[in-house]
């Protein structure tokens, strides 16, 4: 009984509203149509004229597994993806071990395989001595790979010039890159240390993590991706003055690309007074003029893609002073409803929001059959109530780490349901634990 005619919605897809109703058949969208005829055999949601929309493809979470599983683990972050109305995921390499080689890469696919609620798929990592393992990847086996370009756990900071510039010249999938120049960072640090010691106030970490150090690494991969013709997205742009950097305009045809995320388009540095180290991240959230520039430029395609960049640690780790407090937040289950913020405040359109969190990142990463309201492809579909405010609320975070920066904010719009391939996975603020994703598949 997973054959489902939902009806009475508000269909956003592909720059239209339409008014009409959707078929669900065998894990697919079967039929698209003003006024459908309930069957027999399926089961009828009622959308009461409520927003549908294809499931948020989200390009860049931390999941921590394996290796860091106190903080959050697969199944936790995707059961918290899904209330969030996120039915794809793709996530990062920085785990213990990473996944720096095929073998690393399909262990944790079959990690996600037994546990994952939502779709998901897994980036390879590059480091200064894997080149081999990536000219061997299967550009079918991952989204893209992985380039911290500024600092990152472990082996994987890419800082040799001649290694860089082979992976941007050999790598078989998109490269993603996190910009910023890891030899200012630690030049800023040793300079607030100087003053503070370890316990350097919260509001310094947009200094110390500087929009300096974002503009020199983003040029330099930039740079690289035009001397080979790479096929180059860059990852949370926290500043104005890298969207020169990039060009508006649809994202057919591109072959640099920009991403940012929704806490950039949520926060400024004032929050730091309130928040504390709960919203240091990296790179940092900035000025309320840079939250501006950013949302303007995603309104106008210069940036492409919204993503959250999720990323839970424990919140007594949260709490330790400045230099022993980590980079991070947990984002997935509100991210949506963070973004659709921006449409309420007349910033966004709700058809852009759903090109950045949907259609973008399918068209980036080619990913098959996903990220539109379209007959024959998956049935990933969230359903938002644009009428009924949530106020955020400690006890409901689903992820490990317990807590969320949004907590006691009162979003406009809410979650009502979401399906994966056509699924009924959360209805009502009720997850269904049966539930289980599907790889990604790209069409490459």
């Amino acid at each position: 009984m997973n054959d489902w005619l939902i009806t009475n919605a508000l269909l956003v897809n592909e720059g239209r509203r339409i008014n009409g109703d959707l078929r669900i058949r065998d894990g697919r969208i079967e039929r698209i149509d003003s006024q459908i005829a309930a069957q027999a055999n399926e089961r009828v949601f009622d959308a009461a004229g409520r927003w549908l929309l294809p499931g948020m493809i989200d390009d860049q979470v931390h999941f921590r597994e394996p290796g860091l599983e106190q903080k959050a683990c697969i199944e936790t972050e995707s059961r918290a993806c899904v209330a969030g109305g996120i039915t794809s995921f793709m996530e990062m390499p920085n785990t213990k071990p990473p996944a720096v080689n095929r073998e690393a890469l399909e262990a944790k696919y079959e990690r996600g395989r037994a546990s994952s609620r939502a779709n998901y798929a897994f980036y390879m990592g590059a480091t200064n001595d894997n080149l081999e393992d990536i000219r061997k990847l299967d550009p079918k086996a991952a989204p893209g790979i992985k380039v911290f370009m500024g600092a990152s756990t472990g082996n994987m900071l890419v800082d040799n010039p001649q290694t860089l510039d082979a992976i941007f010249r050999d790598a078989p999938t998109p490269i993603i890159t996190h910009c910023e120049d890891t030899p200012m960072i630690t030049a800023n640090e040793e300079r607030a240390r100087a003053r503070w010691g370890d316990d350097i106030p919260a509001a310094q970490h947009p200094l110390i993590r500087s929009r300096e150090a974002c503009i020199k690494s983003t040029e330099l991969a930039i740079s690289l991706a035009r001397k080979h013709g790479t096929r180059l997205h860059v990852l949370h742009i926290s500043t104005a003055d890298e969207l020169a950097l990039f060009t508006p305009g649809p994202i057919e045809g591109k072959r640099i690309t920009a991403e940012t995320c929704v806490h950039f388009l949520h926060f400024s540095d004032v929050d730091y007074a309130r928040l504390g180290h709960r919203i240091k991240c990296n790179p940092a959230i900035k000025t309320a003029e840079d939250r501006a520039a950013i949302t303007r430029a995603l309104a106008e395609y210069r940036i492409d893609v919204l993503a959250t960049d999720h990323a839970p640690h424990l919140a007594e780790e949260k709490a330790q002073p400045y230099t022993r407090a980590p980079s991070g937040l947990p984002l997935v289950q509100f991210a949506v409803q963070a973004a659709l913020e921006r449409v309420f405040a007349g910033e966004l359109t709700l058809e852009r929001v759903v090109e950045a969190i949907s259609h973008a990142p399918a068209k980036l990463f080619n990913v098959r059959n996903r990220g539109f309201l379209r007959e024959g492809y998956q049935a990933d579909l969230v359903i938002v109530d644009p009428e009924r405010p949530h106020t955020v609320t400690q006890a409901e975070v689903l992820s490990r780490c317990a807590w969320s920066p949004f907590e006691g904010e009162t979003f406009k719009s809410s979650i009502a349901a979401t399906f994966i391939n056509g699924v009924l996975a959360w209805n009502n603020g009720e997850l269904d634990d049966s539930v289980r994703g599907e790889r990604l598949e790209f069409d490459r």
